[in-house]
C-alpha cells in the first residue's frame, strides 16, 4: 500500500504544471545555466530542473524510466538510440557542436600540440570515460590518429563525466583533454588560451555534433515544448558560441 502511495505521489509531482526536468550533458553546466536564465525572462511561470552527467549515464537513468522531459546529450548516438526505442518523441537534432581541448596547469608547452605527450614527464592523463561520455571517444579517436594511442593507454585517468575530468586535468593530472567550452565560463578565466589549454587538432576527432530530444514524459507537455523550441532558437545560439561552440546559424 505504501509502495503505491509513494508511486502516486512522485507521478503527481512528476505532472506538476509549469515545472520540467531535463537531463543535460556535463559539458554545458554552465551554458545551461545561462540558457535556463534567459528562458525563464520569457516564460516566468515555468521552472526548469536540470540534471547534469555523462550522457551514456544520462540515457540508461532514461531507458530506467527516470522522469525527464527532454535529454541535451553530447552526441548524437545517444539520442538516436532513445529515438529508435520510441522513448524520445522528437528525432534528434543538433542543437550546438563541441570542441576538444588539451589542458595542462603543470607548465607542458601545449604549443607543441600532441606532441606533448611523447614528453617522459607526462604520466597522467586525464579523459572521460569513452563508454558513458563523448568527449572520452573523441579523446580516444584524437590519440589514435595522432598515432599516440598505445604509447598513452597505459597513462589514461578516466572521469566518470567530462565535468570529472576536467577536475582531474587541473588537480591530479599532468594533462587532460576536456570540453573547450569549460574555459569560456567565468570561473575557468584564469586559465589562459595558449598557456593553460589549447584547442585539439579538429582534423583528429570527428566533430562532436550534440543532439537533443523531446521524452514521451513530455508529449503533453507544452512547457517542455517551450524549452525545446527555445534550445533551438537564436538567443540560445548565441550563448552557445559565447561558450565556444558551434552552431548552425
Amino acid at each position: 500500500m505504501l509502495k503505491v502511495f509513494m508511486a502516486s505521489v512522485v507521478l503527481a509531482l512528476s505532472l506538476s504544471a509549469g515545472e520540467i526536468s531535463v537531463a543535460v550533458a556535463a559539458n554545458l553546466s554552465d551554458a545551461i545555466e545561462n540558457i535556463k536564465s534567459e528562458f525563464v525572462k520569457e516564460h516566468p511561470t515555468i521552472k526548469i530542473n536540470t540534471i547534469l552527467g555523462a550522457s551514456g549515464k544520462l540515457t540508461t537513468q532514461i531507458k530506467n524510466g527516470a522522469p525527464f522531459d527532454l535529454f541535451m546529450s553530447a552526441d548524437m548516438k545517444f539520442p538516436e538510440n532513445l529515438y529508435a526505442e520510441k522513448i524520445a518523441i522528437t528525432k534528434p537534432i543538433v542543437y550546438a557542436s563541441g570542441a576538444l581541448a588539451m589542458v595542462s596547469v603543470k607548465g607542458f608547452d601545449l604549443s607543441k600540440g600532441m606532441a606533448v605527450l611523447d614528453d617522459v614527464k607526462v604520466e597522467k592523463i586525464a579523459i572521460a570515460n569513452p563508454k558513458i561520455a563523448p568527449y572520452g571517444v573523441a579523446s580516444l579517436e584524437a590519440f589514435k590518429n595522432a598515432n599516440r594511442l598505445e604509447k598513452v593507454e597505459p597513462k589514461l585517468v578516466q572521469g566518470d563525466s567530462i565535468s570529472q575530468a576536467l577536475q582531474f586535468a587541473i588537480s591530479a593530472a599532468d594533462v587532460g583533454f576536456v570540453n573547450a567550452s569549460a574555459f569560456y565560463s567565468d570561473k575557468m578565466k584564469a586559465y589562459q588560451k595558449g598557456v593553460h589549454w589549447v584547442d585539439v587538432d579538429a582534423k583528429l576527432y570527428t566533430p562532436i555534433a550534440q543532439g537533443v530530444v523531446l521524452l514521451k514524459r513530455a508529449e503533453n507537455s507544452a512547457d517542455a515544448k517551450a524549452f525545446y523550441d527555445f534550445i533551438l532558437g537564436a538567443k540560445a545560439k548565441e550563448i552557445f558560441k559565447n561558450y565556444g561552440y558551434l552552431v548552425n546559424e
